[in-house]
């Protein structure tokens, strides 16, 4: 096996990863790169758990602020990432990569219910876990729900995958002059509101001083590239020294 930095990671990646453009909520081509870009990592011999979230088909924050009820709309949402997430299954089994779906909503038709235990074994054995539903609870969000999902199967690092190079001190779609962070330290994350992820997550991130990486997805071979612990993207840790 290739030396890696990470043995075991939490891979967080946005719905709209999985979607072409905002008309076209799951593009089967873009899961099947994603899907090979995990294959790559798995036959290494790197265990990896995913967290998918729900934004190409339903935003319950979204619905929430045009009057839906939130719990209704969160609950909505967190359907969404299970629609997701076996999109993503579909894409790593047919690569022959052994994937189970755990779901915090019980859905025993199409995916198993998560147990912590089970999901750390899946792992062991060499399997892709796909945690979805969220925590399974409304007002939390899929950011917050890999934070946990890490702490609880006792990954070295959490991914976040984006469609930008990192951390930036602001929106680089909107600002062409926009810096890019090579590191940042929770603190300040949470401090100058960088919203990479929601505080919460980061928080929680903080007081159990996991690294948080953010990269670009879209660019070939980059979560090897940060597996690997090339300088990809932002690091998101606790300042040293």
């Amino acid at each position: 096996m290739e030396k890696y930095k990470y043995k075991r990671v939490l891979l967080k990646l946005s719905g709209e990863a999985l979607s072409r453009s905002a008309g076209h909520s799951i593009d089967p081509d873009i899961a099947n790169g994603i899907a090979n870009q995990i294959k790559d990592l798995n036959a290494a011999g790197v265990e990896v758990a995913v967290v998918i979230g729900g934004g190409n088909i339903f935003r319950g924050l979204s619905a929430s602020s045009l009057g839906m009820d939130r719990s209704t709309a969160d609950h909505i949402g967190m359907l969404a990432t299970i629609m997701n997430s076996l999109a993503l299954q579909d894409s790593l089994e047919k690569l022959e990569v052994n994937t189970r779906v755990q779901s915090a909503i019980s859905m025993h038709e199409v995916a198993e219910p998560y147990i912590r235990r089970r999901a750390v074994r899946h792992l062991e054995k060499g399997r892709v876990v796909i945690l979805a539903g969220g925590t399974g609870n409304p007002y939390f969000s899929t950011d917050t729900a890999a934070t946990l999902r890490a702490l609880e199967i006792d990954a070295e690092a959490i991914l976040k995958a984006t469609k930008v190079d990192g951390i930036y001190d602001s929106d680089p779609v909107l600002n062409p002059d926009a810096k890019m962070y090579k590191r940042v330290n929770y603190m300040d994350a949470l401090k100058q509101e960088l919203r990479v992820m929601d505080s919460t997550a980061v928080s929680l991130a903080m007081e159990n001083d996991i690294p948080i990486i953010v990269f670009n997805i879209n660019k070939p071979g980059s979560i090897k590239r940060v597996v690997s612990g090339e300088e990809v993207g932002t690091i998101m840790e606790r300042s040293r020294g």
